[in-house]
């Protein structure tokens, strides 16, 4: 029998389309206590910030039904323990080759039958001035932004239910203008 980590990205993607959701308030619980999971698993002293990251932190914003987090560690970190006591909660480690250690990835809640109740990425890196965390800002900051993201995921999904890459990809330019304006209207916020 075949496991996740021997699917082709086709099969993967067939597997777990791109699913849409207007916001649920119980995403920031369950960020919550992901959150106090992974201190306890991984150990505070190995962590320098946690953030909730991605559509699902951003209120009122359509998005995928999947916790985004960044995991932010310190340049002492033991990465093959944190991948070894990541792994022992749950999460399946993707290796990343485009992305050197420690730029990992982890999922939770993707099985073979298709997606769990909860999903996460867990998005684990040095201490550092991450895109994501300004592009979450800005959003929070300015809902219309927000609405104007929430529509144009809609037309990707309806484009692209079935290639996450095209998806991610399509999205890319509206995410580096409004990142960009994020780091001009809070700079240095993550440093």
């Amino acid at each position: 029998m075949k496991e996740l980590k021997d699917l082709t990205n086709e099969e993967l993607w067939q597997l777990f389309p791109i699913v849409l959701s207007e916001h649920k308030d119980y995403w920031t619980d369950d960020y919550n206590l992901e959150e106090q999971l992974l201190m306890e698993v991984i150990g505070t002293g190995n962590i320098a910030r946690i953030n909730h990251i991605g559509s699902t932190s951003v209120p009122q914003l359509l998005s995928k039904p999947t916790i985004d987090i960044l995991l932010e560690i310190k340049q002492a970190a033991d990465t093959d323990s944190l991948i070894k006591r990541i792994e022992s909660i749950g999460y399946i480690y993707t290796y990343q080759p485009n992305n050197p250690t420690p730029h990992m990835m982890f999922m939770k809640g993707y099985t073979l039958n298709g997606f769990e109740e909860k999903v996460f990425h867990l998005h684990v890196r040095y201490f550092g001035d991450w895109d994501e965390l300004y592009f979450r800002d800005y959003l929070k900051q300015y809902p219309e932004v927000a609405k104007q993201y929430g529509q144009l995921k809609l037309e990707l999904k309806d484009k692209f239910q079935h290639d996450r890459d095209a998806y991610t990809e399509a999205k890319t330019d509206f995410i580096r203008k409004y990142t960009n304006l994020g780091r001009k209207e809070f700079p240095n916020k993550y440093l």
